[in-house]
């Protein structure tokens, strides 16, 4: 709301940090306080950048114990600064989950509701490229199918693989728009090998 009360919050949660230490900081879509600077309009933002960069270091204080971990689906966004060696310098390429990890992402979104003969193999074959949230949205479109059938025909039935199937033929998974825009920047931004992994996945799915 004010000017200066981003970067003394983020200063305030060092500190919490550094008292409760040993303890982990997360930052989620850490883009939208670490965006390249280049990118930014205002001064404002920038301060939040250069208040963080600050706090990594450690600039007065001291962040033994204080670990860091960020999560972004726009790496080429972050600010170089934040990634250069003693801040968030090690970077893992999350990709999307495989076929057994789909499987058991499907038989855990599965497991309180009614089912009958489902096939998670199959279906565990057939979502490629689905992420997380992509399985999570496919068994709740499955269980709105059922739910539907049992309203209009007065008989409750449990899920089944059918029902997965037919939600399976109205989604397409959300990945691959990103995979796509992602394979720009690693082609052409591929500095120090950072999009190496990326590369590699994306060949491997014949889409680079």
């Amino acid at each position: 709301m004010y000017l200066g009360e981003s970067e003394r919050k983020l200063h305030e949660l060092f500190e919490n940090a550094r008292r409760e230490a040993p303890c982990v900081l997360f930052f989620d879509e850490v883009d939208a306080i670490g965006r390249r600077r280049t990118q930014l309009r205002h001064s404002a933002g920038r301060d939040v950048i250069v208040q963080f960069l600050s706090e990594l270091d450690s600039f007065g204080s001291d962040n033994e114990g204080v670990f860091m971990l960020a999560a972004t689906n726009h790496p080429w966004d972050v600010d170089s600064a934040l990634r250069r060696p003693g801040r968030l310098d090690r970077t893992l390429l999350v990709l999307p989950p495989d076929r057994d990890a789909r499987k058991e992402i499907l038989a855990l979104n599965l497991r309180d509701r009614p089912t009958a003969d489902i096939d998670l193999d199959r279906l565990a074959e057939m979502t490629e490229r689905f992420s997380g949230a992509d399985l999570a949205h496919l068994c709740e479109s499955a269980v709105e199918f059922a739910l539907e059938d049992s309203i209009e025909s007065g008989v409750p039935r449990p899920i089944t693989t059918a029902d997965l199937e037919r939600a399976l033929g109205e989604l397409t998974p959300s990945t691959t728009a990103w995979l796509h825009t992602a394979r720009n920047f690693a082609e052409f931004s591929n500095e120090g090998g950072v999009y190496d992994d990326l590369l590699r996945y994306l060949r491997e799915q014949r889409l680079g």
